[in-house]
């Protein structure tokens, strides 16, 4: 499948209108599985937009935040997310990123995925994109290309999710206090300073937040705390700085923290991640 490589033209325009062609060729396109790679520059927005097709984005190298009107997710180097089909969608590239996309029509397979999430992609899936990427495309594949097709079809399921999703409640109140804590994270946020700050009763705010987002204050301070540690970490910014920053005590806390929720430590986990380092200045 060609590469298209947005980074390649002049403006941020033209840019968007070569994901505006690609789109349109894509809803065109026959085929239960649609694969190809694009490659963005450092800070690059793509509008929002939505598929007839599945999506699973994989960050094969860079960071990149999708938001939706559900919530943000991060998709740190060697992730993916699976869009379903119909949900609209914005991409923030949080750095040089190259990214591998499976796009699946609806019901291809049993067992795709329902909703929105960020997984883990196995050593196969990996494999599988890359093998897929440079071949042309088939409506109905056979031989090698259509094993490949099949495989990655039957693999989706199989990728399990990772704790990368930020919803964000729909309460003005509270959505304001989160907005605010990603422009300054802080691992020393409390429920009872939240709670006081809008006027609600401890209890009512935990009940308050656990409906809005489905998860407690404690686990989305973790969550949002990982959104603003992995673009620094994988732009090649120290794990002492990052931690302190985010008003850890210690880098150990820190990384206690950073394994429990992707299951290495920061070191380990950027060791087995491409690092990208922002552009520089010109």
């Amino acid at each position: 499948m060609k590469e298209f490589q947005p980074e390649a033209v002049r403006s941020s325009r033209e840019m968007g209108q070569v994901d505006v062609r690609r789109r349109a060729w894509l809803e065109e396109a026959d085929g239960d599985v649609v694969v190809w790679q694009s490659v963005y520059p450092y800070g690059f927005q793509v509008a929002p937009h939505q598929h007839s097709r599945s999506q699973l984005l994989h960050a094969r190298s860079g960071v990149v935040l999708v938001k939706t009107v559900f919530g943000r997710w991060m998709v740190p180097a060697g992730h993916a997310i699976w869009i379903p089909a119909h949900v609209e969608h914005a991409v923030d590239m949080l750095g040089g990123v190259r990214m591998q996309s499976a796009y699946v029509l609806p019901g291809a397979i049993e067992g795709l995925p329902e909703t929105l999430r960020v997984v883990g992609m196995t050593d196969l899936m990996r494999s599988l994109l890359d093998e897929a990427v440079p071949l042309p495309h088939e409506a109905q594949p056979s031989g090698r290309s259509g094993l490949l097709h099949s495989l990655i079809l039957h693999e989706v399921p199989r990728l399990r999710e990772m704790p990368l999703g930020l919803p964000f409640p729909a309460d003005p109140r509270l959505a304001g206090l989160c907005l605010r804590f990603l422009e300054a994270p802080s691992s020393h946020v409390t429920i009872d300073a939240w709670a006081e700050a809008i006027g609600m009763s401890r209890r009512s705010f935990t009940r308050k937040f656990q409906q809005e987002t489905g998860i407690s204050l404690s686990l989305w301070r973790q969550q949002a705390s990982l959104f603003a540690a992995l673009p620094r970490l994988t732009g090649g910014e120290s794990v002492t700085n990052v931690a302190l920053d985010l008003g850890y005590e210690s880098v150990a806390a820190f990384t206690t923290m950073f394994k429990r929720m992707l299951g290495a430590s920061p070191r380990a986990y950027l060791r087995a991640a491409p690092v990208n380092p922002p552009p520089a200045p010109r």
